[in-house]
């Protein structure tokens, strides 16, 4: 396999957690009911353009899509780390920027099936868009 075709496979499955993330969010909160928290607005911000990004990039074989893409996935990283440390509770509550109005972001509505938890399924994505993103940089372009 080329180093084209390489990098470019890693852009569409970046592309793909981005769209599956994205779907997802909107059918929890739209199908769901479930009101996102302020961190969840700042995670769909950095999560939302990817999409976009990836799916320009591929289309148009724009070996640059990485560079667009990476400083939205590096944000949506820092985000929803944070807002994993928060719903674990290793943040004191006090510095919390949901606990005065607005949706909890630590309480138990935070999970999906009752067991998985949002913010680290927003975290995973982040990390794992991020961690190809770099791998598509580091693959010369013909």
């Amino acid at each position: 396999m080329t180093n084209r075709a390489t990098s470019s496979n890693l852009l569409f499955i970046a592309w793909g957690l981005a769209l599956i993330a994205t779907l997802s969010a909107i059918f929890i909160g739209e199908v769901m009911g479930q009101t996102p928290c302020v961190l969840c607005w700042y995670q769909r911000i950095a999560m939302f353009p990817l999409v976009v990004t990836l799916g320009v990039g591929i289309y148009l074989d724009d070996g640059r899509a990485p560079l667009y893409s990476l400083p939205l996935a590096l944000g949506g990283l820092v985000v929803s780390s944070y807002h994993t440390t928060l719903f674990y509770g290793l943040v004191p509550e006090t510095i919390q920027p949901c606990a005065a109005t607005g949706p909890s972001c630590s309480d138990a509505a935070m999970t999906v099936f009752g067991y998985l938890p949002l913010p680290v399924l927003a975290l995973a994505t982040f990390l794992s868009i991020t961690i190809l993103l770099a791998l598509a940089l580091r693959r010369p372009r013909p």
